[in-house]
């Protein structure tokens, strides 16, 4: 297998600000073991970021916007790890086979791979 970009689905949304980065959590560790196993993962849970900034500035952004935002990098992965469900990783999970992704349900189930060169490899040392 050669090594994969992998979007990384699961809950985002919680009822308090702790559930909420919980979930943020768990998909960051997620991503760190996939890109440990020399893939690429793609973690939309990090618009976490944005989306406190968007609140905290008043810029209006909800459910759909995110799932827009995301919607195009399910398409550009070459696969989908379901971490946990949710209304929106059942959408993507559901995107992916609709595509013919590579869709894993477990981390074991991610073969470790040799990573890709990329332009990066030329500028940076081990």
């Amino acid at each position: 297998m050669t090594c994969l970009k992998i979007y990384v689905a699961g809950p985002y949304t919680g009822a308090t600000l702790e559930e909420i980065e919980s979930n943020v959590e768990r998909a960051m560790e997620a991503g760190l073991k996939i890109w440990k196993k020399g893939h690429y993962p793609y973690i939309p849970h990090l618009t976490h970021w944005p989306d406190l900034l968007a609140q905290e500035k008043g810029i209006p952004m909800d459910w759909a916007d995110y799932m827009k935002w995301h919607a195009p990098w399910v398409d550009h992965c070459d696969a989908l790890y379901l971490l946990a469900e949710s209304r929106g990783a059942l959408l993507e999970l559901e995107r992916a086979k609709e595509e013919g992704k590579q869709v894993f349900y477990s981390l074991d189930e991610i073969p470790s791979v040799e990573r890709a060169s990329t332009w990066a490899d030329r500028h940076v040392e081990d």
